[in-house]
């Protein structure tokens, strides 16, 4: 099957409760899509809620007008705001994450890595050690150690309900995710991530030399509608794919 695209409400600013509708779409029309903007802020997944003094520090945060938000799926800190593109992917598969997880991510991968294509950015997944939210399936730029993080991913998976299962009880939903940094400043993004981090003297600390923007890895000197090229780009690979596992 392929993809239905949805549109974000751009009246929620909370990108858990985006998620929880994007899966609750996916339940009852199949595979969903959705390309998106938030504004500056902090999202964190709920593993940080551990964390002493995380309240406090959100807190802060927000009154600095910088909220930290909570997210479904694991990984670590990753700064939203203008310049990043959120792709999210959601439908079902036949059984869970041991068998499924690493075809989703390669799924997520490629449509995003087909897009950046077009506006002539070459990636490819590897982890880039001291980028935020460091995974095995970063999209990154360049070569071997050079490489740098453009794009970071996760999922969130859940077991399907009875009304939509199969009779193997095996049936689960993904919500795929990533952030593409298309306009962004590394060196903004990782200072917000690394003050968060302090705040909570958690002991990470990100390297803004670890990650770059598609402006920058395309080198055009004028990004005026980069954003909605890229976002074009990669919806149309989007709408080309088959959802993994249909």
């Amino acid at each position: 099957m392929t993809f239905t695209f949805v549109e974000s409400d751009p009246t929620e600013t909370d990108p858990l409760q985006g998620e929880l509708a994007l899966l609750e779409h996916a339940i009852s029309t199949g595979p969903v899509a959705q390309l998106w903007e938030a504004p500056l802020s902090l999202v964190i997944p709920r593993s940080y809620l551990r964390q002493p003094g995380i309240e406090e520090a959100r807190a802060q945060f927000a009154a600095q007008g910088c909220p930290v938000w909570l997210r479904m799926s694991g990984g670590g800190l990753v700064p939203q705001g203008p310049g990043i593109l959120n792709v999210s992917l959601a439908y079902a598969v036949p059984r869970g994450v041991a068998t499924w997880m690493e075809p989703v991510y390669l799924h997520l991968c490629e449509v995003i890595a087909q897009g950046l294509r077009e506006v002539g950015v070459e990636t490819h997944w590897q982890a880039v050690e001291g980028s935020f939210c460091d995974g095995r399936f970063n999209l990154a730029w360049g070569p071997g150690d050079s490489a740098r993080k453009i794009a970071g991913t996760a999922q969130y998976w859940r077991r399907a309900p009875s009304a939509v299962q199969t009779p193997d009880g095996q049936r689960h939903l993904v919500l795929a995710h990533a952030i593409l940094l298309v306009d962004a400043d590394p060196v903004e993004i990782n200072a917000r991530a690394n003050a968060f981090e302090a705040a909570i003297h958690s002991g990470r600390h990100y390297d803004p030399a670890k990650v770059v923007s598609v402006h920058e890895a395309s080198g055009i000197d004028d990004a005026t509608g980069l954003t909605e090229t890229v976002k074009t780009s990669i919806r149309n690979a989007i709408a080309r794919s088959t959802a993994p596992g249909q």
